[in-house]
């Protein structure tokens, strides 16, 4: 810490102790708000357009509290600003209105400080709605200032312009609680996130969906080709994961009886971190009995619609410049036929020596040691995923990328699954579910064969779950959403981290 840094946090707590000699409560139990800042303001407005104002021209009396944002004292008078959950005001303190004690413990306060205060509303010469102060009452002491940017006005617009006291994007991250405390912008986009989330609930709420809970601590992974945090219960002494995917549980639901099931759930994958990737990170996931992935197709469709006009008023919006429509019906994109357009050859009748070599040339990676899959999945995300930019489903993918989907009634080297991509991202994932237990226990005892030769993210054999499937699964269709990539896209946010109010980082040094 620099010596002005410690110098300001000693000046704080030098005026901390002067109000606690003064006898005024630096840290409040809770003060009694009659009005939101914008509410407050609203009041004034209907009151001066019904004529209602006194002949002061004050209006009704309020009582507001709020974080000071900005002060400007000249002598005996003193203007400032406090911001709340509603929007911000401006505050009108004098001398002769409050007296000399309460006038000059003012000079007490930070910026940074909550204060509540009472006293009657009027229109400034400038045309500001303010509350004149009668009353104060200090809240809570900032004892360390917050990163404010540099307040102007801009001369041609009249708009008022922050430049950002806190522009270090990691420390952004870090410490969130101040991020959000000095930009306005990075709340609203949380909003955001909430109304899509509520979006999300009241769409498959009003379509039967129940909404149920799974473990996070679960005995044996799996429902994703994924590497898992592992911990252990000390009471029962054994060895558990936090859950990669919820599938397998809500699929034993459908089992038990179930028709509709939804979860949005925190899952948790120990994989690197990058725009678009977070060890811990959220995902809705549901599954309807009777359906196909055709009938998830349509059904995403109209998910997706709905909560992007949830948010933005329209099945439309902007993303990183590119204006993305949501309207139906989007584009299908067979998975085989768009690699073997961009390769010039059928990628199926490519041996595995021959698809390794071209997977590492298009990479520039070495991939030796991947499995026929994952290679056939980079070489996709190299040349295809970058050009989906607007709503695009890719189906029908190879078996080798999808041990949990029915094969595909039309091509048994293929399988009834989609993945939703938009703005060049993997959005959604879906199945139709495979409910045929001596399949699925070949395939998991194929992935088995690849974990034993080295493949740490293959899918794990789940003799519980086949036990389930034994007891008979009907068919049913099962989609996966990322909320945080949805969110990110509603948000018009560049990385995941902005849509995760504590993201995942390096441990802070010193």
């Amino acid at each position: 810490m620099s010596e002005e840094s410690s110098q300001i946090l000693r000046i704080r707590r030098e005026k901390l102790e002067a109000l606690e000699a003064r006898g005024i409560p630096a840290f409040a139990y809770r003060f009694d708000r009659s009005h939101r800042t914008d509410e407050a303001i609203a009041v004034f407005d209907d009151e001066e357009a019904s004529e209602a104002l006194t002949e002061k021209g004050e209006g009704a009396e309020v009582r507001v509290a709020g974080r000071i944002l900005s002060w400007r004292g000249h002598g005996k008078s003193a203007f400032a600003h406090i911001e709340d959950g509603g929007g911000r005001i401006q505050l009108y303190f004098r001398l002769n209105v409050l007296g000399e004690e309460d006038f000059a413990a003012l000079d007490l306060l930070d910026l940074g400080d909550w204060i509540g205060v009472r006293g009657p509303l009027f229109r400034t010469r400038t045309g500001e709605i303010t509350v004149r102060v009668e009353e104060w009452t200090l809240l809570s002491k900032s004892l360390r200032p917050l990163p404010f940017g540099k307040e102007e006005v801009d001369e041609e617009t009249g708009e008022r312009v922050v430049h950002s006291g806190f522009s270090d994007q990691q420390t952004r991250y870090r410490q969130r609680y101040a991020d959000l405390a000095v930009h306005p912008e990075i709340r609203e986009s949380f909003r955001l996130r909430s109304r899509l989330i509520t979006g999300l609930r009241r769409f498959l709420d009003e379509r039967d969906f129940l909404e149920v809970e799974t473990p996070i601590l679960q005995p044996l992974y799996g429902g994703a080709a994924a590497r898992p945090f592992v911990t252990h219960h000390n009471a029962l002494d054994t060895r558990l994961y936090l859950r990669i995917a919820d599938e397998l549980y809500l699929k034993r639901l459908i089992v038990g009886g179930f028709e509709r099931v939804y979860e949005i759930a925190k899952d948790f994958r120990n994989e690197g971190i990058d725009r678009s990737h977070n060890p811990e990170f959220t995902m809705l996931e549901f599954y309807q009995a009777f359906a196909d992935y055709r009938e998830m197709m349509e059904l995403v469709e109209d998910l997706i619609r709905f909560v992007v006009e949830e948010v933005h008023g329209e099945p439309r919006l902007t993303y990183q410049g590119k204006p993305i429509d949501f309207e139906p019906s989007f584009r299908r994109l067979p998975f085989v036929e768009a690699l073997n357009e961009k390769l010039g050859e059928d990628v199926q009748a490519l041996s595995d020596a021959d698809l390794l070599s071209r997977a590492e040339r298009i990479t520039g990676d070495s991939l030796e040691g991947e499995n026929r899959g994952r290679l056939l999945d980079k070489v996709f995300g190299a040349l295809v995923e970058p050009e989906l930019i607007q709503p695009t489903f890719v189906i029908d993918y190879p078996v080798e990328l999808s041990p949990l989907a029915k094969p595909h009634r039309e091509d048994p080297r293929l399988t009834e699954r989609f993945e939703l991509f938009v703005a060049g991202r993997e959005l959604a994932n879906a199945f139709s579910e495979l409910n045929d237990p001596i399949d699925q226990r070949a395939r998991f005892e194929a992935q088995a064969r690849l974990r034993a030769m080295g493949d740490e993210e293959s899918h794990p054999v789940d003799d519980d779950y086949l036990r389930a499937m034994e007891y008979g699964m009907p068919p049913t269709g099962g989609v996966g959403i990322g909320v945080d990539r949805l969110a990110m896209l509603v948000a018009d946010a560049a990385s995941i981290r902005d849509v995760i109010l504590f993201p995942t980082l390096r441990p802070e040094e010193g």
